[in-house]
């Protein structure tokens, strides 16, 4: 059984300028031709083009490739060896690739993606990678965690400064509010409240009412967040906590 130049040239998904090419290099010479000199190409033609297009993807030039299949020493168990080094040593170059590009996209995924310059120049002398250590062995099999780690890598140094920005205006905001003495379940400080739940949800991760509640106990039995709260007015960190778990009462209330 014969097949036209068409017909392979969809067998194999090359072109048919590609087979004409191979023919007038002596490349794959098809076996038959019919009356009107059409080109037929027969099972061992076929065979060969194989041979041929396994050698061109390993990127293999035409001139080495012809020796390769012409050699009169070598015979089919020999071309099947070389292929097996050859994709063995492909394949190991692959996964060594795969494996660099992996690292990178872990490193992209797991944290602040900035210069040690860009960090100095948003976070000052605080490094926001100070507790991720403590932060993925508390959180790391969330899928709230994996989001905020998803979200943080994306963002850039003008990212980072207007995030800061909000931080700053809210705690601002919010001194003042306690300043003025009202009260956490007041409308203005739940409100504020509210809006610190929101800002969470928009940079870091979803937030639910009851993991706001968590937050809000956490912030004053962890020294760490009550100092930065309490460092934008003495007692803000209480006075937030009541805030937050009022807000959630609000809007849990059946």
């Amino acid at each position: 059984m014969s097949y036209s130049v068409g017909q392979v040239a969809g067998f194999a998904g090359v072109t048919v300028r590609t087979l004409h090419h191979y023919d007038e290099i002596g490349l794959l010479v098809p076996s038959e031709r019919t009356y009107a000199g059409h080109r037929r190409y027969g099972d061992a033609d076929l065979d060969r083009l194989q041979q041929i297009l396994f050698y061109r993807e390993l990127g293999f030039p035409l001139d080495e490739v012809a020796a390769l299949l012409d050699d009169p020493d070598a015979d089919p168990r020999t071309h099947l060896r070389r292929r097996h080094d050859l994709l063995t040593a492909r394949i190991e170059k692959l996964q060594k690739m795969a494996a660099a590009v992996e690292h990178a996209l872990e490193a992209r995924t797991m944290g602040i993606d900035l210069t040690p310059e860009e960090r100095f120049e948003v976070f000052g002398d605080k490094d926001p990678e100070q507790y991720a250590e403590e932060a993925e062995q508390r959180w790391g099999g969330t899928e709230a965690y994996a989001e905020s780690r998803r979200r943080a890598a994306t963002y850039t140094k003008e990212d980072w400064k207007r995030i800061q920005a909000e931080v700053a205006d809210w705690g601002e905001r919010y001194a003042a509010l306690v300043a003025a003495g009202e009260r956490p379940a007041g409308e203005a400080a739940m409100d504020l409240a509210e809006e610190h739940r929101r800002h969470i949800g928009r940079y870091y991760f979803e937030v639910p009412y009851e993991t706001h509640r968590c937050f809000a106990r956490m912030y004053v039995s962890d020294e760490r967040f009550k100092a930065f709260y309490d460092a934008m007015r003495p007692g803000l960190a209480e006075h937030l906590r009541d805030a937050i778990l009022a807000n959630a009462d609000r809007h849990t209330a059946s």
